[in-house]
C-alpha cells in the first residue's frame, strides 16, 4: 500500500525564484543533502528536464530512480512520477506554489510505494522525514538566493 503525505512551508522569496531552484535539477546535489548524483536524462523542446535520474541515500543503503516531471501547470505546480527505481515500486509528488505577499507557500504532496513490505508507522515516519528535510533545504537554497 502507498504512503502519502502533504506538507507546506513558507519560504522567504517569491514563486519564480522557488521555482527557478526545484526545477534547476543539475544543481541539486549541491544543496540536497541525500543526493550523490543526479542526471538529467531528457529534455523538452524549451530545454526543461523531462526525465532524471538520482542516486540517493535511503533507508542506509543506496537507491536509484527517475522521475519524469510535467509542466503542465508551471509555474504554479510541477509534477513527477517515477519511471523507475529499485527500491520504490512508486513515487510521485507534486510541488505547489502560492505567492502569500513577498514570500511562497510551497506545498509537497507525496506518494511512495516500497517494493519491500515495511510497517506503515515506518513508512509513514520515513516520508514525513523526506518532505520536512527536502523542504528545509529548499526554503534555505532559496532564500540564499534573494
Amino acid at each position: 500500500m502507498a504512503q502519502r503525505a502533504t506538507e507546506s512551508i513558507m519560504v522567504n522569496a517569491a514563486p519564480e525564484t522557488v521555482y527557478t531552484v526545484v526545477t534547476d535539477f543539475a544543481n541539486y546535489a549541491n544543496w540536497v543533502s541525500d543526493l550523490k548524483r543526479v542526471d538529467v536524462l531528457e529534455r523538452d523542446a524549451d530545454g526543461r528536464a523531462l526525465e532524471v535520474e538520482y542516486r540517493a541515500a535511503a533507508f542506509g543503503r543506496s537507491t536509484t530512480y527517475a522521475l519524469r516531471y510535467d509542466y503542465s501547470r508551471a509555474p504554479e505546480s510541477i509534477s513527477w512520477h517515477q519511471t523507475r527505481g529499485d527500491l520504490t515500486e512508486t513515487m510521485q509528488g507534486q510541488y505547489r506554489f502560492e505567492r502569500v505577499g513577498d514570500a511562497t507557500r510551497v506545498t509537497y504532496d507525496l506518494e511512495v510505494e516500497l517494493l519491500v513490505p515495511i510497517p506503515h508507522f515506518i513508512k509513514s515516519r520515513a516520508a514525513q522525514r523526506i518532505q520536512t528535510q527536502a523542504l528545509g533545504e529548499l526554503k534555505a537554497r532559496a532564500e540564499s538566493l534573494r
